[in-house]
């Protein structure tokens, strides 16, 4: 980092609180959520572009970590602030899926449901038609499952389920529900996961949020950037708006969990996500991620 104090003034925010200057002392490095901590509803949220811009002066990494399965990354970095973000700031549920499948299904065949821009982190890879895959369920090594929007048919989803009946390895880009976009509250492709998952009795596979291996990646690359081999996972914020493909996934594998209260979650599910199994509160509460970044040491 570069040591020298970051300007709450150059912001344009209030002083951040005491308090959550000490929840964030030592943390080097925030993993960012997207959607409800930088855009809502498609837009950019107010401060956010300012707050990533100091974050670079500053020389204090960050990576963004989405479920956003729908785009490639370049899609993304051009959609965040005409690109002023790098595309390899971003850790995608597509693009984690792609580098899973990458690894798990080398060279051998895999049906992908998404749409054509998500389609291009799996380059490369051996990808099926939906009419190929139907051809040979048997022969499919894995159905992997992302948006695919009003693209989606209904065909799609049935030979998919008849590759999972034949033996194929099942892989989601994320399961959420729901999420915010332009149209208001919106079905994600986490519904169709589950709904694949009841029909065929199977688990599927997560690469996203809340999978443990987005976050690891993210800390991973942090590392890197600070010119390390390995950083204490306490040393790193996950700085979201959803308690628990955020929070609570973050923090049990060893981040600290910020919540902002500019998406979907405030206190009640603070609260809820309290009173549940693990008892699991945020490290802090923040109003937006200008104050977090103002936090920062």
């Amino acid at each position: 980092m570069s040591g020298f104090p970051i300007s709450a003034e150059r912001l344009a925010i209030a002083d951040p609180s005491p308090v959550l200057r000490e929840r964030l002392a030592g943390v080097r490095g925030l993993v960012l959520d997207a959607d409800g901590v930088i855009v809502l509803r498609g837009e950019l949220l107010p401060g956010a572009p300012e707050a990533l811009a100091v974050l670079t002066a500053h020389g204090i990494p960050y990576r963004i970590v989405t479920n956003f399965s729908s785009a490639h990354r370049s899609t993304l970095a051009a959609r965040f602030g005409g690109g002023a973000i790098p595309p390899e700031r971003f850790i995608t549920a597509a693009s984690a899926a792609a580098a899973h499948s990458k690894a798990r299904f080398a060279g051998r065949p895999i049906l992908v449901i998404a749409n054509d821009d998500a389609l291009r982190e799996f380059a490369g890879q051996r990808l099926l038609t939906s009419a190929q895959a139907d051809a040979a369920p048997d022969e499919v090594a894995a159905v992997v499952i992302g948006d695919a929007g009003n693209d989606l048919r209904f065909g799609e989803l049935d030979v998919a389920f008849r590759c999972l009946r034949a033996g194929a390895d099942f892989l989601a880009m994320h399961r959420n529900l729901w999420w915010y976009t332009r149209n208001g509250e919106t079905l994600d492709s986490g519904a169709l996961v589950a709904g694949l998952e009841e029909a065929t009795g199977r688990k599927a596979t997560i690469a996203g949020k809340p999978s443990p291996m987005v976050f690891r990646q993210a800390v991973a690359e942090i590392a890197s950037d600070l010119g390390l081999r390995r950083l204490p996972r306490h040393d790193a914020a996950m700085v979201g708006d959803d308690m628990w493909a955020d929070i609570v996934a973050a923090k049990r594998v060893g981040l600290r969990g910020v919540l902002v209260l500019t998406g979907k979650h405030g206190p009640a599910e603070v609260e809820t996500a309290a009173g549940g199994r693990g008892g699991t509160r945020p490290d802090a509460i923040a109003p937006s991620l200008s104050e977090v970044v103002a936090a920062l040491d």
